[in-house]
């Protein structure tokens, strides 16, 4: 029995893995679609996001298959529902993706490159990726320090959403005649801003698996700003 459950958890991990890199892809994608205006990447997008809903209900059914068949207890378990949540916030950021990316069929011109560089749009896209490989690598070696390592990263992310709706607001007084793309915008930004949330979620499931500390809503994520809502 030992065996098979271990093996079964072998390939639960392989496909939250697999799942990973699908949707880490997607949002390279997605930012290519928005930062070179590019709307083939905005459909491979779309097209791409029925292989993430897929992965999700394989590895949720495979959870419940592991918990029904095998009965886990202690780390097996924890393993499992761990598995699960991260499941679920993969999703969401394939979601997010797909939003994202959709900015580019939605403009019919260029940005205007100056209002690109003061929003630090191209430093958000790589934060978040950054996030999401780091996030990766701490499930693949267990490693909890790597894991919380990811805390203080979404810093950066609320940092720049917040100077970019100043930016944004400051642009669009200038140019009322950009209010639609402003309007766009700060959805591209408010998306990335709830990747980086879900990502720290990641983060939090993968402590909670290796050491059975559960950060959420405790404190001990303190390097967050932690008045913010989740989904």
């Amino acid at each position: 029995m030992v065996q098979f459950i271990e093996s079964e958890l072998l390939l639960l991990k392989k496909e939250v893995s697999e799942m990973w890199m699908l949707v880490y892809s997607q949002m390279e994608r997605a930012r290519d679609a928005v930062l070179e205006m590019n709307v083939e990447m905005t459909q491979q997008v779309a097209v791409r996001e029925k292989r993430v809903n897929a992965f999700e209900l394989k590895i949720d059914s495979d959870v419940e298959d592991v918990i029904s068949l095998y009965n886990p207890v202690a780390v097996d378990l924890r393993f499992a529902l761990a598995m699960l949540k991260i499941n679920s916030n993969l999703e969401r950021i394939g979601d997010f993706a797909e939003g994202i990316a959709n900015f580019a069929s939605l403009e019919k011109s260029p940005l205007d490159t100056e209002l690109l560089g003061r929003l630090r749009l191209p430093e958000m896209f790589e934060q978040c990726l950054s996030m999401l490989k780091l996030a990766q690598q701490a499930l693949i070696d267990e490693d909890i320090d790597l894991a919380t390592s990811v805390f203080p990263k979404d810093n950066l992310l609320d940092e720049i959403n917040r100077d970019a709706s100043k930016v944004i607001a400051t642009y669009l007084v200038q140019h009322p005649e950009k209010a639609l793309t402003c309007l766009n915008l700060v959805s591209v930004f408010r998306k990335l801003e709830r990747t980086g949330d879900h990502i720290i979620n990641i983060a939090e499931e993968i402590v909670f698996f290796i050491d059975a500390k559960v950060l959420k809503h405790n404190g001990n994520t303190d390097e967050r700003n932690m008045t913010k809502q989740k989904d």
